[in-house]
């Protein structure tokens, strides 16, 4: 499908009503959720958990990982909660490492190293985001949101591992509030 079919689609879209179920306030997402995962297209959250328009604040990522840039976004949502809306509601974080993830290829050192050298990169950072065994990596991302010091206490966080053979999400960290460990 090329861009232009997409543009297409849009326009019907933009001929419904469904714009307006959209949030008044864009940092409370209509499900109170905010989903951090894969930029894979089999991760699609509107596929996988039926996400709709305005339900939640979606976050896509190489591999789902927390990187820096992730934590800033997600305190600076948080940061907006506790200013523009003290009263809340708040939102759960969702991360969602996947299997089969081709993130996993970043575990290659000589794919790592190639890849490392084009950019200019480092290569450490880099090795660090492969997911080969999302269990382990998405415990690894929840614990680094939830010992962030920028992040509102008020934030519950939980991770899950996203099955791309059977279509299953299963949890694999329980919701537990940022400043927890």
């Amino acid at each position: 499908m090329s861009i232009s079919a997409l543009l297409e689609r849009n326009r019907s879209f933009a001929a419904t009503d469904v714009r307006q179920q959209a949030p008044a306030l864009p940092f409370i997402p209509n499900q109170l959720s905010f989903v951090i995962t894969c930029i894979d297209p089999r991760t699609e959250p509107a596929a996988i958990l039926g996400v709709e328009l305005g339900d939640a604040i979606v976050e896509r990522v190489v591999g789902g990982r927390v990187t820096p840039a992730v934590v800033e976004d997600v305190a600076y949502i948080s940061y907006l909660v506790e200013t523009k809306a003290p009263g809340g509601p708040w939102f759960d974080l969702a991360v969602i490492h996947h299997t089969d993830c081709g993130s996993g290829f970043l575990a290659d050192q000589a794919l790592r190293h190639g890849f490392a050298e084009r950019g200019g990169y480092d290569e450490q950072v880099l090795a660090e985001m492969a997911v080969t065994d999302p269990a382990v990596t998405v415990r690894e991302d929840v614990q680094r949101l939830i010992s962030a010091p920028q992040l509102s206490d008020r934030v519950k966080v939980s991770g899950y591992a996203y099955d791309v053979s059977t279509g299953l999400v299963e949890t694999v960290v329980e919701p537990t509030f940022v400043g927890t460990s």
